[in-house]
């Protein structure tokens, strides 16, 4: 009969072996959400892990979000009363950019040198495949759990994370006690993530002839003043709040400057309009509605001295900043799974950008995130993730369930 000792190097080879094939069959399916182009979806990467967690004995629900977007629902339920443990990880992935720019195929899924490189290897489809495999692993070494493990696989993260608010628009997360996020942050524990609002603005000008521009109206002269306002408001922020200790600065960064909006753009012509996007990025201490009232008030105050001055903004996302206190039983779960798995003390973290735990924060969910794979290389060329790593998470999710459903049962 093996010891205890054996049983478990038995279990994390074979979980090692799986989570390795699998996230390899992920990454080999592309889903980039490409609009108009055939099989640009998330839709067949959805149906092979539908059917993979089905073949596993696990209930599946598969909700289409939009047209060849669908969400895939996984539960577990142990039968005996008892707290609701969510995992999270989305199927969709970010362009690949330009494919000579790769050293290896960007869905070939690579092994070399102890990493596997793809587009999702590490943001986020090995995470998927770990908190898959960790909860197959429970099923094939028939755990001992009290309460429900949903598997919560959403398309559109990279997007405007329309797969999450379906889920929660259906009810999935109403009883959820805790969930983790799967993204990939070295396995840090983070408990907070910065809020983000993504806005656009248009300034209104009048075309005319280069050479006689004081016959129409320049919105770019208009659009360069409201965006060195905005700078001067960012550093203020910044003075005002400091540098977060798990979030750093908080920033509010133009992204996209365009005029003409609509038709071809000529050097000797003043366009009639121009068009920037903000990527707003939130920490701590900040109001999302005190940052559109001080976009109104620089408008207004551009306004008094130009009678030609017009512009407007539109939030086309607003996504508030997240804390979850590090005595939540989910934090305590993954933070205790950490130190077994790796005989280390956590290292507590926060994460940069805004995640789908955000909106299951707003339902009311207790979040923590953590995941493997580095995390400056999300959508990066040749991403990549160590498998060892791979093999970590995947029994820091097993153990982090474990305890989080046997919670209280020794008190």
């Amino acid at each position: 009969m093996p010891s205890i000792k054996q049983s478990h190097e038995n279990r994390s080879v074979r979980d090692r072996e799986e989570v390795i094939e699998l996230t390899q069959k992920l990454v080999q399916i592309p889903s980039v959400y490409r609009p108009g182009v055939e099989g640009g979806n998330e839709e067949k990467v959805a149906n092979y892990v539908a059917q993979y967690l089905r073949d596993l004995g696990i209930e599946v629900h598969v909700e289409e979000v939009e047209p060849g977007r669908p969400n895939v629902i996984g539960i577990v339920d142990s039968g005996k009363p008892g707290p609701t443990l969510l995992f999270e990880g989305h199927t969709d992935v970010v362009t690949e950019g330009d494919r000579e720019a790769w050293t290896y195929d960007p869905f070939g899924a690579v092994i070399e040198n102890g990493r596997m490189y793809g587009r999702g290897t590490n943001d986020t489809k090995g995470n998927l495949a770990c908190m898959i495999t960790a909860t197959h692993s429970i099923l094939r070494d028939k755990e001992e759990w009290s309460g429900k493990i949903i598997l919560c696989i959403p398309c559109d993260e990279e997007g405007m994370m329309i797969g999450i608010k379906h889920f929660i628009k259906q009810g999935w997360a109403d009883n959820v006690d805790g969930a983790i996020i799967c993204e990939p942050e070295e396995n840090q524990i983070c408990v907070s993530q910065k809020g983000a609002m993504r806005i656009v603005i248009r300034v209104y000008g009048k075309m005319a002839h280069g050479a006689m521009p004081l016959s129409g109206i320049n919105p770019n002269t208009r659009m360069a003043k409201i965006i060195c306002a905005l700078d001067d408001y960012e550093q203020r922020e910044k003075e005002r709040l400091g540098c977060h200790p798990q979030l750093g600065w908080p920033s509010i960064t133009p992204t996209i400057l365009q005029a003409p909006v609509r038709g071809d753009a000529q050097i000797n012509v003043v366009p009639d309009q121009c068009m920037t996007t903000l990527d707003v990025r939130t920490v701590p201490g900040q109001n999302h509605e005190e940052i559109r009232k001080e976009i109104q008030h620089i408008f207004d105050r551009f306004a008094q001295d130009d009678e030609n001055f017009r512009a407007e903004f539109e939030v086309i996302e607003d996504r508030p900043w997240t804390e979850t206190d590090i005595n939540e039983p989910v934090v305590q779960a993954i933070a205790k799974a950490y130190e077994e798995v790796t005989g280390k003390p956590p290292v507590y973290n926060g994460v940069p950008g805004a995640t789908d735990g955000t909106f299951l924060h707003l339902a009311g969910v207790p979040i923590v995130t953590t995941g493997a794979g580095d995390r400056e290389v999300p959508h990066q060329i040749d991403e990549y993730v160590d498998i060892d790593e791979l093999a970590e998470t995947t029994e820091m999710y097993r153990t982090a369930a474990l305890l989080f459903l046997n919670r209280g049962k020794d008190e």
